[in-house]
Order: C-alpha cells, then structure tokens, then sequence
C-alpha cells in the first residue's frame, strides 16, 4: 500500500466528524466534563469543550495533510550524494493509546541519489504525521517510508528521541524516562560506518 493510500485510508477510518453526525466534539466533552463530577456550566468549564475541540483539531491537523502537497514542487536534481541531516526538529504528538502528549526531537538523514529536498519540507512532512494519533515507533517508520518513495535515495535514516506524558504523569509514573525509536533503510541499515556517521553527526561529534 502506498503512502497517499495509506493517508487516505487513516483519514477515513479516524475521521473526527462527518457530515452524518450531528453530535459534536465539544458536546462528547461537555457530557465527559458531567460524568466526571464536575458542572459543565461553570464559569470556569463553560467554554473548555469548544476550546478542546478546537485545539484537538488542530493536534491532529496532519490528517487533513499528505506528502505529495508537502513534498511536490520541493524536489531538486543535485550533483550531491553526501548525508544530509536534519536534526533536532521538535515534535508533539498524541498518543493513540491513552490520547496524552508525546513531544521530543526528530533527527533525519539521506544520501541523495539524484534529488534534494528542500530542508524546511522535512520539518513539514515530521510534522505532518505527529499531528495525528500516533506511537512513536510508526512514526519513525512513516517519516522515513515517505522520504524513501519520495526521492529513492541511497539510504534514510530516522531517530526519534521522545517523553511520553502517559508514563510521566500516570502508569509507572518515570518523570526522567524517555524513548527513543530509529528507522534505518537502504545504505543505513547495510553499512555501519554510515550510520556510525549519522549517529555521530547527531550527537555533535565526529570520530
């Protein structure tokens, strides 16, 4: 199944409202604010479901969002087949699980083969799929799949450092904890020294 496909089918099965439904998200809210014991009418809870319902639609923005509008028009024939690393791009994202935040940093890399992409697209196209209800390691695996049938490079490579509020603040309760998650195809998952290389060009360091 292609990447657009793939989009398309999360989109429709995950889908917030449609047009048949005539219950809001700001209503399901203000009836979980009342089972919860709390008085939805008060001053301070009035308007909480429709700002919630506002800010989860613009968490899970992406998928309303696909990688050809992203990535088309941003793709450039190069003479350069050296790494190129993007690194440190901040993510937040929502757990599919428990629907807490996750937020960290994305860290990608490719050896060109005969295009570029412009850097800002990698950010977009990282951000894209964490505004969506997600688990880190397919995350890691989407970013990369999508660079890779973008620009057939020589190699990707994807590393996700993240914290995840699900186990900060509830669950085993590990405020220090993190995750970190990698997605390694073509010449970064075959040869080491490449990434070895791409591991030390995220730590800051080279041999």
């Amino acid at each position: 199944m292609s990447n657009a496909t793939e989009t398309k089918t999360e989109t429709k099965s995950v889908r917030l409202a449609g047009p048949e439904q005539t219950e809001s998200i700001a209503d399901l809210i203000r009836r979980m604010i009342a089972l919860l014991g709390e008085d939805p009418t008060r001053e301070g809870l009035r308007r909480t479901p429709e700002r919630f319902e506002k800010a989860l639609r613009f968490l899970t923005s992406g998928y309303r969002q696909d990688p050809e509008t992203i990535l088309n028009g941003a793709m450039f024939s190069v003479c350069y087949d050296e790494m190129v690393v993007v690194k440190d791009i901040e993510i937040y994202s929502l757990c599919e699980h428990h629907l807490l935040p996750f937020f960290g940093r994305c860290h990608v890399a490719y050896i060109p083969s005969k295009k570029v992409i412009g850097l800002s697209k990698i950010a977009r196209l990282v951000n894209m799929y964490a505004r969506r209800l997600q688990i880190q390691e397919r995350l890691t695996n989407q970013v990369a799949r999508a660079i890779e049938e973008k620009l057939s490079p020589q190699g990707v490579g994807v590393i996700i450092e993240a914290r995840h509020l699900c186990m900060v603040m509830r669950g085993v309760e590990k405020q220090q904890s993190s995750a970190v998650t990698s997605a390694m195809l073509g010449a970064f998952r075959e040869n080491k020294q490449t990434r070895d290389e791409f591991l030390a060009l995220v730590h800051g360091k080279r041999e």
